[in-house]
Parts: C-alpha cells; sequence; structure tokens
C-alpha cells in the first residue's frame, strides 16, 4: 500500500502524479559526478520509492553523467505504467566535474537520444530545458533557439512533453510561443522565495511548478523556527519543510532527492505531515527573514 496517497495528484503533461516524487541527483558521486559510493543502495532507494507510491522521478544524463539514468534503468526498467521520468537538457559536464552549457543542436539532438539510450526508453516523458545563462540562477536572455530544436524533436516523437528549469517569467512566456510547456522546474524553499508570485500564476494555469532543492540543496535549510516548529510537531525539519510546500500551492511537485533509505522513508512522510496554522504563520516568516 502506497504511504504518500495523503499528497495527492497534479497534472504533468497528460499523466496525474502523486505530488511527493524523487529526485535522482544525489545517487551520483560527490558533486553529482562519478559513481555512488554504494551501487547496491542506490538501487535499493529507487526500488523503494516506487514501492511506497512515488510515479515522479526527476533525472539528467548529464548527472555523473550517465550515472544516474543507467541506475534507474537498473533498478527499475521495465518500469511502472504509473511512472513518470523527467529529465534535462542544456548542459554537459567537463573532466573536471564543472557545468557549461550545451545548447547547440547537436548537443541537444545528442543528449535526447543519451537519455533514450540510458534509461531504456523509446520516447521521454518530460524534457525540462535547463537553462544556462547562470548556472546559479535564471537569468535574462532568449531561448528561442534551443528550445525550438526541442520542440523540432517532440514533433518527431522522441519527446511528449516539455519543460523549463532555471526559467525567468519572461523566458516562460517565450517558450510558451514555441511549443506548450508543463511545466517549470526552479530553485525555491522556506528560504528561497523569488518565485511566490509565479507560484501562484502557474497554479492558476494548471502548470505543475518543480522546486529543486526543496531542503536547502547542498548547504540544507538551518532555521531555529523550523526546528523549533518541528519540535513541536513530533516531526524532523526537513519533513516540515516538505509538508510546508505540499501546502504552499497544489501545482507544486517535489523532488527531494537522497541515497539513504531512511532519508527516504522520512521524506516520504512528510506527505502526511499535517501544518497548523500557527505553524503556517511561523514558517512564512522564514522567507521573509531570509529575503
Amino acid at each position: 500500500m502506497s504511504i504518500i496517497d495523503q499528497s495527492g495528484t497534479f497534472k504533468l503533461g497528460n499523466r496525474s502524479v502523486k505530488r511527493l516524487g524523487y529526485g535522482a541527483m544525489q545517487l551520483a558521486g560527490p558533486g553529482v559526478f562519478g559513481p555512488p559510493k554504494d551501487h547496491d543502495a542506490a538501487l535499493a532507494v529507487l526500488r523503494e520509492a516506487v514501492e511506497s507510491g512515488v510515479s515522479h522521478i526527476d533525472t539528467s544524463d548529464f548527472y555523473g553523467p550517465h550515472v544516474t539514468n543507467q541506475i534507474i534503468r537498473e533498478a527499475l526498467h521495465p518500469y511502472r505504467d504509473d511512472l513518470v521520468i523527467v529529465t534535462k537538457l542544456g548542459a554537459r559536464r567537463g573532466a573536471d566535474g564543472s557545468w557549461n552549457p550545451a545548447f547547440s543542436p547537436e548537443e541537444l539532438t545528442a543528449a535526447v537520444h543519451d537519455n533514450l539510450r540510458n534509461l531504456g526508453l523509446e520516447v521521454l516523458d518530460v524534457v525540462n530545458l535547463r537553462i544556462m545563462f547562470d548556472v546559479h540562477g535564471p537569468a535574462e536572455g532568449s531561448i528561442e533557439a534551443p528550445l525550438t530544436v526541442l520542440a523540432d524533436l517532440q514533433r518527431q516523437g522522441l519527446v511528449r512533453h516539455v519543460g523549463l528549469s532555471n526559467a525567468t517569467s519572461k523566458q516562460i512566456v517565450e517558450g510558451r510561443g514555441i511549443t506548450e510547456i508543463v511545466c517549470v522546474q526552479n530553485q525555491y524553499n522556506l528560504a528561497h522565495r523569488a518565485d511566490d508570485d509565479l507560484i501562484d500564476e502557474l497554479a492558476r494555469d494548471g502548470t505543475a511548478y518543480v522546486p529543486f532543492f526543496p531542503l536547502g540543496g547542498f548547504t540544507p535549510l538551518q532555521s531555529s523556527t523550523l526546528s523549533d516548529v518541528a519540535a513541536r510537531l513530533d516531526a524532523t525539519p526537513m519533513q516540515v519543510a516538505l509538508a510546508w510546500l505540499l501546502r504552499r500551492a497544489p501545482n507544486i511537485l517535489l523532488i527531494p532527492g537522497t541515497s539513504s533509505l531512511g532519508h527516504l522513508r522520512e521524506n516520504l512522510a512528510a506527505a502526511a505531515l499535517v501544518l497548523p496554522d500557527e505553524a503556517i504563520d511561523e514558517l512564512d516568516q522564514i522567507g521573509n527573514i531570509a529575503a
């Protein structure tokens, strides 16, 4: 029986997925580069995630590179009918582990085929264009050229749906003039609230918003308020942070990542955590302080 039923579902492309999913980034080695420290543990985490009801996995062939997709295939292929695997294009890894733009038609086309091969798929459910004008956050610039390439691959039947990652509101508008944008994946959490207005706009449009680094990323969220609320609710701070995101807007789809079975179970249990209104009021102030 699924342990995450209480999180509900939301539309992602032409499918409905559980709102609490799984992000595969941490299945690669340190710095999202190279193989995992414990290959068998990575397989076990993926299998338990799906067995527990996760129906949305986020990945990319530039994690590793190639590592996470190959592990996903080994752990889960042939895939369950209700599983939606979302991947990203637009970056490549240097030999030193650096993150570099990969926007040319040749690079984007090769990346689609790499994802298909390493995941063992004939068509990719959802592909996010990772905008790389600034690797650390959204930055303005036209996405017409790379998104047109991705839309062509969509018309060829290699990609079902297209999303954007690290995107500005202006780029989302531009993107919608080229193809349907089914999701936006940006950094957002209790302390990083720059996308508040965007989330509400996308909710009105019925478009999914997928916050990456929902727990703070490589520097986990630290807040005495968060810790105090968690202690009162007999939960972990990270469970409270995830529960707050689920409460924040109905179009938010979560993809917390971990290579630990224990942390996976804690993350999934956050879907059943009910936050009282007074706790929400306290947690909302974290973003105001951080701003």
